[in-house]
């Protein structure tokens, strides 16, 4: 048989750490994995050849023999115990002692669990919707290593906590410090609340709920937004409603006034002869739309015409004298 150098197989140098050794053995499994490439002799072939690198370079008993050895290595081996195949002894897959084939055929592979792909892959690869896909969508809980008298993963509780906010802190944005008690023991979490967030929505801190068991990963906490009411201003999704006083003499003849907003106020120009409830509407003066910085709803300002209380005597003249121009019209 043909010496077989595991090293150039793994892409690796023969001064390699462990660390590194397991870290190509994944990114190659990863690539030419079978159950990744359906029906692709190659990739079956090479991903063969991958294991069988690993199992010896994988393994702190064999790696020196192979060392010191070389191309006998092999024989050395066959002489000391019955040889092996299936998952690589150092691998995150199987532990040494390990006999006969995987998957019933020589040289042949095995669909690998849930758990085992996700030990070798990770909740983020890229290949994650595949994976999804193929095992049917995970829930929260799984039996790791079937068959291997494993613990059962389980992912932590979630948690959900309500948070009042006034429109201010909603407009802006703001942190709230929420403390969270397990086993006996408190700890606190800062949690962002975006700008523009809506009354009765819900912001998720990933990772903040309760702790997995056997090594499960946490659960998430979600913060029930509950918006207080505010003195100025009526909030409908995106837009906000306020009102705008306009004087009598303003309202008739036209003019300017001036009208609140989230930052400060702005001067509304008003038409002549504006009625009482008239809307104006203000572009870009209401609330942040989340995951949008930059845009913004609008302010509908009401107009609101003030009367006066009293009259003086020449006020109350002028007024006497339209209300004959009136009559006479």
């Amino acid at each position: 048989m043909d010496f077989k150098d595991y090293y150039q197989t793994l892409g690796v140098t023969k001064t390699a750490s462990d660390k590194e050794l397991k870290q190509a053995y994944r990114k190659l499994a990863r690539k030419h994995h079978p159950d990744v490439n359906p029906g692709d002799k190659g990739a079956e072939a090479k991903f063969k050849e991958i294991n069988e690198a690993y199992e010896v370079l994988g393994d702190p008993e064999k790696r020196p023999k192979y060392d010191e050895l070389g191309a006998n290595w092999r024989q050395y081996e066959q002489a000391q115990q019955p040889g092996s195949q299936g998952w690589p002894a150092g691998s995150p897959f199987g532990g040494a002692g390990r006999t006969g084939n995987v998957g019933g055929a020589p040289g042949g592979y095995r669909t690998m669990t849930e758990e085992e792909m996700r030990e070798m892959f990770g909740d983020e690869d890229p290949f994650s919707d595949f994976f999804k896909t193929f095992f049917g969508g995970a829930g929260s809980t799984r039996e790791a290593g079937r068959g291997r008298g494993r613990a059962r993963v389980q992912k932590g509780r979630d948690i959900e906590s309500e948070v009042e906010l006034s429109l201010d802190e909603a407009y802006h944005g703001t942190t709230r410090r929420i403390s969270i008690k397990e086993g006996g023991h408190a700890r606190t979490v800062d949690v962002r609340i975006p700008a523009g967030v809506k009354d009765g929505s819900r912001v998720r801190a990933a990772g903040e709920g309760e702790s997995g068991a056997n090594g499960g990963p946490a659960g998430d906490l979600y913060m029930r937004v509950k918006l207080q009411p505010h003195a100025a201003f009526e909030r409908d999704g995106n837009d906000l409603r306020t009102k705008v006083a306009v004087p009598l003499t303003t309202a008739v003849l036209g003019g300017e006034a001036n009208v609140p907003t989230m930052t400060g106020s702005v001067r509304l120009k008003v038409p002549e002869t504006t009625q009482n409830g008239q809307v104006f509407r203000l572009k870009g003066h209401g609330m942040p739309i989340v995951g949008k910085p930059d845009q913004r709803g609008d302010l509908y300002a009401v107009s609101e015409v003030q009367l006066p209380r009293s009259l003086t005597k020449d006020q109350r003249q002028h007024f006497e004298a339209l209300q004959k121009i009136e009559k006479q019209s």
